[in-house]
């Protein structure tokens, strides 16, 4: 089913989706290709496969995208996570103190940055705000199927950047925002340019907009000595630094790399 319709390595993706669909490691199919399947199962890996044929992105064929140490609900309502992201993460938890208890992720979507911190560390709060209501829904949604396992409280706020946040004073800031520009639109694969939500993905402005606005209003809500996590676009990781970097409310400006040694983030202290 998959080669016929241009699915490149179709036999490890149906390997792929099997092990998605039974929740256990790529490498079991491999190992147990003599298993027998339920009814249930079988009938749930030709649905997938079905969807991933019609051009689907694996992670929205099965339902659920893999992200550091937790396995999420995703679908059309959400990006699916990155790597990238989850050195985001990394390098986010590198930076905390004793003293980093009040944390925000903006454009939570899928909930995969804010769940991963509630779930590596403790912190007083963390709240997960996005513009969308459906990815609200489907990070909450991800953060009842963790509840037991997740070591900090984890609030869920709508509305657009900081708005959410009213009056309060945080020890972080971690952001991925969109940062795609509209000119960019056709160099996109083609299942994430036709099937991820373009609300998380494409920014006016060369794709800064989004990016400028947050690291002007961040301030506000950002105690002294806090700080602000940015993921990039490798082509403007330089703009965005010196856009914090001439703020003048900021100081620590760096910027970081991701496994491959592209320029993807921008941390920030408030000074």
């Amino acid at each position: 089913m998959l080669e016929s319709v241009g699915v490149g390595e179709p036999q490890r993706e149906a390997r792929d989706i099997l092990a998605s669909v039974l929740n256990v490691p790529r490498f079991w199919a491999a190992a147990n290709s003599v298993a027998d399947a339920s009814p249930q199962v079988a009938r749930s890996v030709i649905r997938a496969a079905m969807t991933r044929a019609g051009g689907a992105p694996l992670a929205y064929a099965v339902g659920r995208a893999s992200f550091r140490h937790l396995t999420l609900a995703v679908d059309e309502r959400v990006l699916i996570p990155r790597v990238e992201t989850e050195v985001l993460v990394e390098r986010f938890l590198d930076r905390c103190t004793p003293r980093t208890r009040r944390i925000a992720d903006i454009g939570t979507g899928s909930g995969a940055i804010a769940l991963s911190l509630a779930f590596e560390r403790e912190f007083d709060l963390v709240i997960a705000t996005d513009i969308s209501l459906d990815a609200i829904a489907v990070a909450a949604t991800n953060a009842s199927s963790l509840a037991k396992e997740l070591k900090s409280v984890v609030e869920f706020r709508h509305g657009s950047l900081l708005a959410p946040l009213g009056g309060e004073k945080l020890d972080a800031l971690v952001c991925n925002p969109p940062y795609i520009s509209f000119a960019e639109i056709p160099e996109l694969p083609a299942d994430v340019r036709d099937w991820e939500p373009a609300l998380a993905l494409l920014c006016p402005e060369d794709g800064l907009s989004v990016t400028r606005e947050l690291i002007r209003v961040a301030p506000s809500v950002l105690a002294r000595g806090a700080f602000l996590a940015l993921e990039v676009d490798t082509r403007r990781a330089g703009t965005v630094a010196e856009m914090i970097a001439v703020d003048g409310r900021y100081s620590g400006v760096e910027v970081g790399f991701d496994l491959t040694g592209r320029e993807r983030f921008v941390f920030a202290t408030r000074a």
